[in-house]
């Protein structure tokens, strides 16, 4: 018997196709079709409403449009497949020969497979010449390309004495937990604050802006920028153009918060005269919520602000029940205790300054009664601390918080 044969004939006679073998087509959504998607559902906001969405709070949904706007436009790769679908003009215009260009904010990632890899990767020059950890003869001299002047090398700073201490301190603050890493921002890159960098702790001294946040006449973006004094608490400086620091810190830094300790002392030297015959007049603290539910948990920099007359740990036992606290528990980020003043004054003075950035959602309670809490604030925590801190100082009256920067801005 011809086994061969009898397969051809099976495989012949197939009228209704069953032997048929076809590759099975995947359901699911390509990368690009699901931002195209996406796009088009906040095309679909501005039809409606006649403005671009805006990261002011005023509900979830326009928070989470406006959002995802922003990473757009932030992204050269994402601009350039959405031009056709820009019906309402939010995206900037890209030329043909920007799209053919290498784009400033692409940086493959590079593989590390030996000790000159590592040195090849070195962002912040930390084993640059001139830092005085290497002495090399009859090298060969960089390029033009590389010698050009936004190329910032670190070399030994020379009044490091006036810094040592303060960079030790902060250390020390953050190995007893008086300060924390916070995530880095692009946007939050302020002179004054202290900054780490694969491991590395710098000092942010001065930003010396010389172009400021415009757009050209054919709509593409420029941002400001200048040149920046970093120290670090190696005993080297840097000064590295702003832009550039915002971006080695986005990809791999972190943010240092203030000393808690610090502010307190300061709440109370500024506000108070204490004594012992001083009482308590309450807590002013800052929660952050541990809710499972989407339109909650996907909120970035979301926080309560609020007052207690008790200790708070005491006063949140029982959050999960309880609408102000959005029916979940709670983590306990920071607080302030306060003497000899109004804290009912100094919460609502804090409410109004974020008031453009008030969370708007209904809570339901077990029985079912609704709720509209407003003491949640989509707000970054160091700016909640750079908040306390003008009040403390008294210098809150010629600010504002500009909710769609996400930043403290002079009036």
């Amino acid at each position: 018997m011809d086994k061969n044969k009898i397969l051809d004939d099976i495989f012949a006679n197939d009228p209704l196709g069953l032997l048929e073998i076809k590759p099975k087509s995947s359901g699911k959504k390509t990368e690009e079709a699901r931002l195209i998607d996406s796009f088009n559902e906040i095309n679909a906001f501005v039809e409606a409403n006649g403005k671009e969405p805006k990261q002011n709070i005023t509900n979830v949904s326009e928070f989470q449009l406006a959002s995802r706007l922003k990473n757009i436009r932030e992204n050269d790769r994402n601009i350039e497949i959405l031009q056709e679908y820009d019906i309402h003009n939010l995206l900037p215009k890209i030329s043909i020969s920007e799209v053919n260009e290498p784009k400033e904010s692409y940086q493959p990632k590079k593989e590390i497979n030996s000790i000159d890899d590592i040195f090849n990767d070195d962002n912040l020059d930390i084993f640059g010449d001139d830092a005085g950890l290497f002495d090399f003869k009859n090298v060969e001299r960089p390029t033009e390309r590389d010698s050009a002047d936004f190329v910032a090398r670190r070399k030994p700073c020379k009044d490091f004495d006036k810094y040592e201490n303060m960079l030790k301190e902060v250390q020390h603050d953050l190995s007893t937990g008086k300060r924390r890493l916070i995530d880095f921002k692009l946007g939050n890159l302020r002179a004054g604050e202290f900054y780490v960098h694969n491991g590395v702790v710098f000092f942010l001294e001065s930003i010396d802006l010389t172009r400021k946040d415009h757009y050209k006449e054919d709509g593409t973006r420029v941002r400001k920028d200048g040149r920046t004094r970093c120290i670090f608490e190696n005993g080297t400086e840097s000064n590295m153009l702003m832009r550039s620091v915002e971006k080695i810190l986005y990809a791999n830094g972190k943010a240092i918060s203030h000393n808690a300790d610090k502010s307190n002392e300061a709440f109370l030297k500024v506000l108070s005269s204490i004594n012992d015959d001083d009482k308590e007049a309450g807590f002013i603290y800052v929660l952050k919520s541990q809710s499972t539910d989407p339109q909650i948990a996907n909120l970035e920099n979301l926080y309560k602000i609020g007052y207690s007359g008790k200790d708070v740990e005491n006063r949140i036992k029982n959050a999960a029940n309880e609408p102000t606290y959005l029916m979940s528990e709670v983590e306990y980020i920071t607080g302030w205790k306060c003497f000899n003043l109004n804290p009912q004054k100094f919460e609502q003075l804090i409410h109004n300054f974020f008031g453009a950035s008030c969370l708007e959602i209904d809570v339901y309670d077990k029985q079912g009664k609704r709720h509209t809490p407003r003491e949640w604030f989509v707000v970054p925590l160091e700016v909640i601390e750079e908040a306390v801190n003008l009040i403390i100082s008294g210098e809150v009256v010629n600010y504002r918080y500009n909710a769609e920067m996400q930043e403290i801005v002079r009036k």
